[in-house]
């Protein structure tokens, strides 16, 4: 009874809410307002999907590498980020929400079809929306991610043990230890990552501060990682578009045989292994990705050489 009590009373305690940061531009995708980001005025276009408890400034190191010679689009997945939270938090929500934001930036049209690159969990989103939407997409990257339903995730009796007000006093606590954010942070990243600054820490604690933020990741959690069947993601194989898959090499997410194994399923080439790196390559190694989608990109030209329906100037 005391320490529920003592619970109740930390919860009341810090009930106030995190504000977003300011400046932030949003668009409306499918049926969410999509707080999104944009890097270089010029060249093909290039769409990055964060993976799970991610965001917009997880591609914060690799976008302005790739808008030296490409239009680079990032965006907020519901449930993440600073996007509006509106479930169900599925592969199905998610993928209608990216087709929604390629509407809203007027991409997947004759010369503007987006390489589409997924980290990890966002894998499976590019993957679906590839399968949905071929003739929209110039591309697809798997980067660290293999878009499986793996049934990764809490298992099923964490939403019966951890209940409120426990898990509330249990996340707000872990989230106001920095030492717990840089632990989880350098566990996933590894050495070659930069050690995260007072404007690092905040751009990983406040996206879990913010209104409405509590109750999406316990949805989340009850949902598990997002994935697809095996049989689905073989489905790549079929669609006539460049494809690569991208790894750290000492990524301990997922197995030694996992690259390889989803390359051969997507009909990819041998997939690209970036030594040292663990499972947050574009923060660990964002020149190694920039060269891996630099040259995907350039599949995608021979593959498409002018197909007679670009304007003229256009650069896609």
């Amino acid at each position: 009874m005391a320490v529920t009590a003592a619970s109740f009373a930390y919860n009341g305690f810090t009930a106030g809410r995190a504000a977003p940061p300011t400046g932030l531009r949003y668009v409306q995708a499918a049926d969410v307002r999509t707080r999104y980001q944009t890097w270089g005025a010029a060249g093909s276009p290039v769409v990055l999907v964060h993976g799970a408890f991610e965001s917009v400034d997880t591609w914060s190191r690799l976008a302005p590498l790739l808008a030296r010679n490409h239009r680079v689009y990032a965006l907020d997945l519901s449930g993440d980020g600073y996007s509006e939270r509106r479930g169900p938090y599925t592969v199905d929500h998610f993928t209608r929400q990216l087709l929604g934001f390629l509407d809203a930036m007027h991409l997947g049209g004759p010369g503007e079809r987006p390489l589409l690159v997924g980290h990890s969990s966002g894998a499976a989103v590019v993957a679906e929306a590839a399968l949905r939407a071929p003739g929209r997409t110039g591309g697809v990257m798997l980067l660290d991610g293999d878009a499986l339903d793996t049934g990764a995730g809490p298992p099923r009796a964490f939403r019966y043990v951890l209940i409120d007000p426990y898990r509330t006093s249990l996340l707000r606590l872990g989230l106001g230890i920095d030492a717990v954010i840089r632990g989880l942070y350098d566990a996933q990243c590894g050495p070659a990552c930069p050690p995260l600054d007072a404007v690092g820490l905040d751009q990983w604690r406040r996206p879990l501060q913010v209104p409405g933020a509590e109750g999406a990741l316990w949805s989340m959690l009850a949902e598990g990682v997002p994935g697809l069947p095996a049989g689905r993601v073989a489905r790549l194989a079929g669609l006539d578009l460049p494809k690569s898959v991208v790894f750290g090499a000492q990524d301990d997410v997922f197995t030694r045989q996992t690259p390889y194994q989803t390359a051969r399923r997507i009909g990819a080439p041998p997939p690209t292994l970036i030594p040292d790196a663990r499972h947050l390559t574009m923060i660990s190694s964002p020149e190694v990705v920039a060269a891996a989608v630099d040259k995907l990109m350039d599949a995608h030209a021979i593959s498409m050489p002018g197909d007679g329906n670009e304007a003229p100037g256009d650069s896609g």
